[in-house]
């Protein structure tokens, strides 16, 4: 069943969308859909699993809840993976638990939160060598700072992300940061004006 769930999830890049409205938030354009992928997962969390895939479970639920606009399930989620990478000092797991959780945070409206979580994020990307992360942590941080107007320290964010994902090369990470990169844009435009 967890193998039958992992495979279905490529299938959410077909209703999940970045709200040019809503400061690029994922959102769904079928609740059914993604209801039907939550109630999937609280049923795995229901069957013995080990601690790593109830791990993987329950970063996908936090996920899931956030964009569903259940910030506060999804917190609770994203707490336990948070704990268990902690506990297992499993750095990696570490840090996107951090930027899972601060992107929840931040769609709880804890947007100084969130920021600590990113910057904790950053921090043990920096002290562990895991540069494969800190596009991901700058372009979630360089986003809520976005939503606060905090618009300076977002834009140097945006743009340190999007030169490490030159870097990388990867044409879909490049599309989501530039994507970022012309909505501030437009922001300070029409700060401007």
């Amino acid at each position: 069943m967890l193998t039958d769930f992992k495979n279905s999830l490529s299938s959410l890049n077909e209703i999940i969308y970045f709200d040019d409205n809503q400061f690029l938030r994922e959102k769904t354009r079928d609740a059914v859909r993604l209801q039907q992928h939550i109630d999937v997962a609280i049923e795995l969390l229901k069957s013995t699993l080990n601690e790593e895939e109830e791990y993987f479970v329950r970063g996908t639920l936090g996920n899931l809840y956030r964009i569903n606009g259940e910030p506060q399930k999804a917190i609770n989620n994203l707490n336990f993976c948070l704990n268990y990478a902690k506990e297992g000092q499993l750095t990696s797991k570490e840090v996107v638990s951090l930027i899972r959780l601060g992107e929840a945070l931040k769609y709880n409206n804890n947007h100084n939160e969130a920021l600590n979580k990113f910057n904790r994020a950053l921090e043990r990307c920096q002290s562990n060598n895991l540069d494969n992360y800190i596009d991901f942590v700058q372009q979630h941080k360089g986003k809520c700072l976005m939503e606060l107007s905090r618009l300076d320290e977002a834009e140097e964010c945006f743009l340190d992300a999007l030169r490490i994902r030159k870097q990388k090369g990867n044409p879909e990470l490049i599309s989501s940061t530039q994507k970022a990169i012309d909505l501030l844009s437009s922001s300070l435009e029409s700060d401007v004006k």
